[in-house]
């Protein structure tokens, strides 16, 4: 008896100095964290996660100061935006892998060397309170005379996803940096995130409104009186995508998050938690059009790196820094 016991715990020993660890650093909200890690490690037995999640901005921050004490702790990254890491990877700091499950992904929605994988879609388009009289199908009814001082949107020089709108938008032909001049003298608000926008027009203080897509429909499935719009010229979008560090301890252990996350099953995930998933085929959240629907406008994140400082400059002499 004693002999097994001792066995059994010898066993029990091993099994855990087997399991492998991978560090994760996230931006997700804490839930949908959470959920994904459990998701994952049910899927790899083998393999646990310890995980980090703030806001893009205070992780790089962190992982910065990491870095410069040449002792950076995450394995993968799964953040709010390509253009992040795009230049984290024109850096060096990020691994190429070329996971088997791309095949399944636009490539535009990916590096082409495999240095980060687009993992969601979540969209920038109009918002309006459902008491106006005028409904927009276009970003350039946003331009209208006839709405002058009704619009709100999020600043550039606050929120990601409003400056990649912004090198989306500046980036599109028939729209430019006009467009955007024209929305200054529209006298639109620009101020602050996605949230204070959409709160704005659900109050029904600015009528119209430029917002991330799930932060209208599902507050529209509670009873707000919302609706949204899917420009006709396109929208634009992030994508949380992940990448590993060149620097991972765990580099198979990362390339296996990847993969899951890139996998029907990790895509389902995301369906669950009410976004767009990036894989193609796997549907879309209740509420949303059907993918093929949703057009997405053209967007480069090496180029928008490059523009990034110049685009915040540009906007804040049309509208004043916050």
């Amino acid at each position: 008896m004693k002999f097994a016991l001792t066995s059994a715990v010898f066993a029990l020993m091993a099994g855990t100095a087997m399991a492998e660890t991978i560090t994760l650093y996230t931006s997700q909200p804490n839930a949908d964290a959470q959920q994904t890690v459990d998701a994952f490690m049910a899927a790899n037995p083998g393999t646990e996660v310890e995980w980090v999640r703030d806001g893009t901005t205070q992780l790089m921050a962190r992982l910065r100061a990491e870095i410069e004490a040449g002792n950076p702790q995450p394995d993968v990254l799964l953040i709010a935006d390509t253009v992040t890491l795009e230049g984290m990877a024109q850096e060096g700091l990020l691994a190429a892998y070329q996971s088997p499950e791309a095949d399944a992904y636009d490539a535009a929605l990916y590096s082409p060397e495999g240095y980060y994988y687009s993992t969601k879609l979540i969209t920038t388009g109009i918002v309006y309170n459902t008491g106006v009289e005028t409904v927009p199908t276009s970003w350039s009814d946003l331009a209208d005379p006839a709405m002058k001082g009704m619009i709100a949107m999020p600043s550039p020089l606050y929120s990601g996803a409003a400056l990649i709108h912004l090198a989306t938008l500046t980036g599109d032909e028939s729209l430019g940096w006009d467009y955007y001049a024209t929305l200054a003298e529209n006298e639109a608000r620009a101020q602050g995130g996605n949230g204070g926008t959409f709160q704005a027009v659900a109050s029904g203080e600015k009528p119209y409104g430029m917002v991330v897509d799930f932060l209208t429909i599902r507050n529209k499935a509670e009873g707000s009186p919302v609706e949204f719009v899917f420009p006709e010229e396109g929208v634009s979008y992030v994508t949380e995508p992940v990448a590993i560090m060149s620097s991972a301890k765990n580099m198979e252990g990362a390339q296996k998050f990847v993969d899951f996350l890139l996998s029907a099953e990790g895509q389902e995930l995301v369906l669950d938690m009410g976004y767009i998933p990036a894989r193609d085929g796997i549907g879309v959240p209740e509420g949303f059009p059907a993918r093929e629907d949703i057009k997405l406008m053209a967007f480069d994140p090496a180029e928008a790196l490059e523009n990034s400082e110049a685009n915040k400059g540009k906007f804040a002499e049309l509208f004043g820094a916050e």
